[in-house]
């Protein structure tokens, strides 16, 4: 990666921690894939139950195949036929894993979601909750966090699932009610009323959509 952009995201990362902490957030950086791995792991104590919504970020850097390897109580929604039954479990985890949509220079995330399971675990359930941010997702307010969260996010993800939306087949929101749409709830984490419960770890790489 070029030196600039290596300082650049560093410096910013340092903006977005400030804010996050300013909301009772906890916020770390990594240079790369390899430090986010070893900081997320970190966070983890061993035998918890850990579990997550779809987040590539998690896998890019490593950590879902460190969980399914170690002493760690991993509930892959993946390996259950009852996957309502997997979401529930995601409620009483000790450890929800996930990732931005979107998120504000100065410490706002932005998620949209089509079930909800990711979204309601974020807000409220399990006892601690770790994004994984690559730094491509930082934005500099809340509007820009959302254009994105609309416009990049939700077209790639309709698409890597196959979905009929007219996103998937644009690449651009337009605010459908399509049967298939995964805009259905939108979440903006602006604070955290409960200390340590969420940690942020942003990452100096592109990672996820």
């Amino acid at each position: 990666m070029n030196e600039n952009v290596i300082k650049r995201n560093a410096l910013l990362a340092e903006r977005t921690i400030a804010g996050l902490q300013s909301r009772n957030m906890s916020g770390y950086y990594a240079g790369d894939k390899e430090e986010a791995l070893r900081i997320a792991l970190g966070l983890i104590p061993e035998e918890s139950s850990v579990t997550m919504g779809g987040c590539m970020s998690a896998r890019e850097i490593g950590l879902v195949d460190a969980l399914k390897s170690g002493n760690y109580d991993f509930i892959d929604r993946d390996a259950y036929n009852d996957k309502r039954a997997a979401m529930l479990k995601a409620y009483d985890a000790d450890v929800f894993l996930t990732s931005a949509n979107a998120m504000t220079d100065d410490g706002v995330m932005i998620n949209i979601d089509g079930n909800a399971n990711r979204v309601s675990a974020i807000a409220q359930g399990p006892k601690k909750v770790i994004f994984i941010v690559g730094m491509n997702k930082v934005c500099p307010d809340t509007d820009t966090a959302m254009k994105r969260a609309r416009n990049v996010a939700a077209p790639i993800n309709a698409q890597r699932f196959g979905l009929k939306t007219p996103c998937s087949k644009t690449g651009k929101c337009f605010d459908c009610k399509s049967p298939d749409t995964i805009c259905c709830q939108f979440l903006i984490t602006r604070f955290s009323r409960h200390k340590d419960r969420i940690h942020v770890i942003l990452v100096g790489e592109d990672l996820g959509f």
